[in-house]
């Protein structure tokens, strides 16, 4: 059973992809937007292999009530305000949302507020017509692992399918590094252990191949992104 316990998308970039954290004009897409709502991250990119620059959005609830003051380890306030991402089709009258996911993590994490932003270090990508969450969950203080996941979707039978998992994880102090990654498609998972973050730490490496013992067939919808991951 694959249990990661901290998570991010894998870190990258990539051609045909634009990336900004800020609050674009959004014009034509507003009315998706709910109030008291705003954009964090804008990400374009064809996902439909139409010729079309489709849209990826992640939003978040601007609610005052949802800062909460934090008087241990941590940042003194902490942003607990939900998130969600959008997946608009550009069509020639506009755009059209196609998916939606409210399970995305929040800046902050009450419960874990050594936790960094999930998304600070991750983000939304898209290559190749390939839509990628990818995730960094890192800890000032309680851990010394650091995880990155990224969750691969493609645009098949008019949804938005889970394709591939790919995970690094390594420990600060030690440098070690174990990693795998998952292809939906085939039911393989590939676990690689051994490596080592420090170049002048020499050991074996070994990589294991195995067959998923169920076959999974999810949506971007059904995702909940702010629990670790497990595939059997």
């Amino acid at each position: 059973m694959l249990k990661a316990i901290f998570a991010i998308f894998s870190l990258g970039c990539f051609s045909f992809t634009t990336s900004v954290r800020a609050n674009p004009n959004p014009t034509q897409y507003q009315q998706f937007i709910p109030k008291h709502w705003k954009i964090l991250e804008t990400v374009k990119g064809d996902l439909n292999r139409d010729g079309l620059e489709d849209i990826v959005l992640v939003i978040e609830e601007n609610n005052p009530k949802n800062i909460l003051s934090n008087d241990s380890l941590g940042s003194p306030k902490l942003n607990i305000n939900p998130r969600s991402l959008l997946v608009l089709f550009k069509t020639t009258q506009g755009y059209q949302l196609i998916s939606k996911n409210q399970q995305l993590p929040s800046e902050n994490d009450a419960d874990s507020p050594c936790l960094a932003d999930p998304l600070e270090d991750g983000g939304v990508t898209i290559s190749k017509g390939i839509l990628k969450i990818n995730l960094h969950y890192w800890l000032s203080c309680g851990s010394w692992y650091v995880t990155h996941n990224t969750f691969s979707f493609r645009y098949q039978d008019r949804a938005f399918k889970l394709i591939g998992f790919d995970q690094m994880s390594f420990h600060r102090a030690s440098g070690e590094q174990n990693s795998l990654s998952i292809n939906f498609s085939t039911g393989k998972l590939k676990e690689i252990s051994g490596e080592n973050e420090f170049e002048d730490v020499q050991q074996p490496i070994k990589t294991k191949w195995r067959t998923l013992k169920q076959h999974y067939d999810l949506k971007l919808e059904q995702i909940n992104f702010k629990e670790p991951p497990e595939f059997q």
